[in-house]
């Protein structure tokens, strides 16, 4: 038995590298590696040693492959499809397609289990319960929707949500502001703000009662209140000098902030991208591929990179430790002189190059 499921995306033969390199056993049973220098094929997730990339070929399904000459891994067993993977499957389509919550009794039903013993497969496959996992569908539908200009109604009702009270409840900690704030530029908000003078030049700090709002460089009040316009903002006050001090020092002596509290909004995508970077630890760098995979998004490196630049907290949400595929720095919203610094500081230029 695996832990392993299945997931449908569109893929070039690039996407499915990015894959195999990440080792990402979600996407065991979209597709196999072939390897044509020892004769065998694999699964994405096999942890043997990757092979050069000259030698693999990619196929649909195992029968492709045999078809090919090649022969199963012994190791990570490719041709084995169990009966837990196929289950896990066909819950997630089912769930994927309600328009109502599905119960754990109804899916132990559809798929064959019982239901303790479906809710423990499901959890280790997909890294959340059911009922957590149709949570975060409805969140992500609504996140969505929202940040496509809807009404908040319209797009809570939309996403399954029968009381607007349980999507404050679902979304507040890991939202930050509530939706409606978002949709009306901070109406009813209040955003404590300063801008001081780093070794990195001026930089902008935000706060709201949550958390930083906002960390950017070269920018002034007027920024901020194009960000927020409804907003009732305040420079500085003797509670928001604690958490300016913590900021100044995680932007001076780069390393890991994730004691400071932030107040993000994003899509759902935006939000598993900075959660990532967020990972990504002092001294080392990310390619925009590599966090794609990451995410379980491993064809969206385009709009991982979006994501990125969309980030609304430089440094404490660390996409200056993201760097192209061939080692280049990319671009930066602040200028490659302040990502190179950062990346300097922190010893992180060892796996990038200096162009």
């Amino acid at each position: 038995m695996t832990d392993s499921m299945p997931i449908e995306v569109p893929m070039d033969d690039e996407t499915r590298w990015n894959i195999a390199l990440a080792k990402d056993r979600r996407f065991d049973g979209a597709f196999v590696t072939g390897v044509h220098s020892t004769g065998i094929y694999c699964r994405p997730s096999c942890p043997a040693r990757v092979p050069r990339r000259e030698n693999v070929s990619f196929y649909a399904a195992p029968a492709d492959a045999e078809a090919a000459g090649l022969r199963p891994c012994l190791r990570c067993r490719p041709d084995a499809v169990s009966r837990d993977e196929t289950a896990v499957m066909e819950a997630i389509t089912l769930l994927r397609d309600a328009d109502a919550p599905v119960t754990l009794d109804r899916l132990a039903a559809v798929t064959g289990y019982s239901p303790a013993h479906f809710q423990r497969l499901f959890k280790r496959s997909v890294g959340l319960s059911p009922a957590a996992f149709q949570r975060a569908l409805r969140l992500e539908r609504a996140t969505d929707a929202l940040s496509a200009g809807g009404r908040v109604t319209v797009a809570l009702y939309d996403a399954g949500f029968n009381a607007a009270s349980r999507f404050y409840e679902a979304s507040g900690p890991r939202l930050g502001m509530a939706p409606s704030v978002w949709a009306n530029g901070g109406r009813g908000v209040t955003i404590r703000w300063a801008v001081v003078q780093t070794s990195l030049g001026l930089m902008l700090v935000a706060a709201t009662d949550r958390g930083i709002c906002r960390l950017s460089f070269n920018e002034g009040e007027d920024a901020l209140r194009e960000r927020f316009p409804n907003a009732k903002l305040e420079e500085g006050s003797a509670v928001f000098a604690g958490l300016l001090e913590s900021v100044i020092a995680a932007v001076e002596q780069p390393g890991d902030a994730a004691h400071i509290p932030l107040d993000v909004k994003g899509t759902a995508f935006q939000e598993a991208v900075w959660q990532e970077l967020r990972r990504i630890p002092p001294g080392e760098t990310r390619s925009y591929a590599e966090i794609a995979a990451a995410v379980g998004k491993p064809g969206a490196v385009r709009a991982a990179g979006s994501a990125n630049g969309a980030n609304n907290v430089a440094v404490l949400i660390p996409c200056h430790r993201v760097i192209r595929s061939d080692g280049s720095l990319g671009g930066y919203a602040y200028g490659l002189e302040i990502k190179r610094e950062l990346l300097e500081r922190e010893g992180g230029l060892r796996s990038a190059k200096l162009l």
